[in-house]
């Protein structure tokens, strides 16, 4: 389920990361610099954010509970907190390599990073995996990447469904779900209503793409005409098939750390980027500017930009840009944090007003 709140972005106007703005007069050198093409979005990949955030809006007249990161019931002093996701199109890149085993860190990595922005403690994971004739050698890589995605964040592999549904999927592709539930005290709850102006954002780094934009990177990918076996610009050990499947990093344990915070709110970026999630934990009346110059962008970032001539309000509504989770904290707990927290950045802090100012 998207989980999205619809909100107008504010975006600071000035020059490119790379391309995407070369249409409108815009003369910008990259590190992957070469002539451009027609600049390709989100949309013409195939993936329409404002629908889904049209059909959140429809479904929240039917039941106005939803619209966070995950689900929570009261359970006795505490609530159990629950999310579920996918992991997309990046299924297409592993297929296309025959490589499977690390789908499964991607796919509990999705629900959990969700979960434990209230502050909850992943207790436990089901999984769906689906495919029209079943290869038990694929199921088994991915359910390995599963158990392993499940270490990673101190909960149990509780069971599952393998459905085998003949016609239904291409041979050789499968799809997976994944459901996540965890526990926090209400005492402990992370919901962001204490945020305030002159909070601090702090950043943590992502891995690379994580599970979301791959509708888009994959034609970035058709329209560069490289091979993902191939090597990439920016690192002679690495193929665009190992940098584009690097799995989803999983922030549980290192939030752990930030127990002995005064943590306000926590923003898993995923679909929608910057400008859709981090709103999300606001109290009304406020919002956030960022400076874009706090942190460098991904190398792998910057050629998928280049080579797709996208815009930068366009790169930060769809992908995390380097940034997989925001911590938001009081300021006289950032230095505590930026020490216990490893490679924590300073991204900017919370204004009056709404929305995401990027200072680039």
């Amino acid at each position: 389920m998207l989980q999205t709140q619809h909100f107008t972005p504010q975006w600071h106007r000035s020059p490119s990361l790379g391309c995407g703005r070369q249409a409108a007069g815009h003369k910008t050198r990259c590190k992957f610099a070469k002539p451009c093409q027609a600049a390709l979005d989100y949309k013409a990949a195939g993936v329409d954010i404002d629908a889904g955030n049209e059909l959140v809006r429809r479904i929240k007249k039917m039941n106005p509970s939803i619209g966070g990161f995950s689900g929570m019931v009261p359970f006795g002093d505490s609530f159990l907190v629950a999310g579920t996701d996918g992991v997309g199109t990046k299924l297409k890149l592993a297929f296309e390599l025959g490589k499977h085993d690390t789908i499964g860190i991607d796919l509990v990595a999705m629900s959990v990073n969700d979960i434990i922005t209230s502050g909850a403690k992943p207790l436990f994971f089901l999984d769906y995996y689906a495919t029209g004739r079943l290869d038990v050698d694929v199921a088994e890589a991915v359910v390995k990447g599963i158990v392993e995605g499940c270490r990673q964040s101190d909960c149990i592999l509780l069971g599952g469904e393998t459905a085998e549904m003949p016609g239904f999927y291409q041979p050789g592709e499968y799809d997976v779900a994944g459901f996540a539930v965890g526990a926090v005290k209400q005492t402990k709850l992370i919901d962001g209503s204490r945020i305030k102006p002159g909070d601090v954002l702090l950043g943590l780094p992502s891995s690379g793409i994580h599970s979301n934009g791959f509708s888009l990177v994959r034609k970035v990918i058709e329209r560069a005409g490289v091979k993902l076996d191939s090597q990439v610009a920016w690192d002679a050990d690495l193929t665009f098939g190992e940098a584009m499947l690097t799995p989803t990093t999983i922030y549980v344990k290192q939030l752990g750390q930030a127990s002995q915070l005064g943590v306000k709110g926590l923003v898993h970026i995923t679909g929608g980027g910057f400008p859709e999630n981090i709103p999300r934990v606001f109290p009304n009346g406020v919002g956030c500017k960022i400076d874009r110059s706090s942190w460098q962008i991904p190398d792998l970032f910057q050629w998928v930009q280049q080579e797709g001539g996208i815009a930068d309000a366009e790169m930060f509504r769809t992908f995390n840009m380097g940034i997989g989770m925001v911590i938001i904290v009081p300021p006289e707990d950032t230095d505590k944090a930026m020490h216990l927290l490893a490679d924590c950045v300073r991204l900017g802090e919370i204004t009056e007003g709404s929305g995401v100012d990027l200072q680039l």
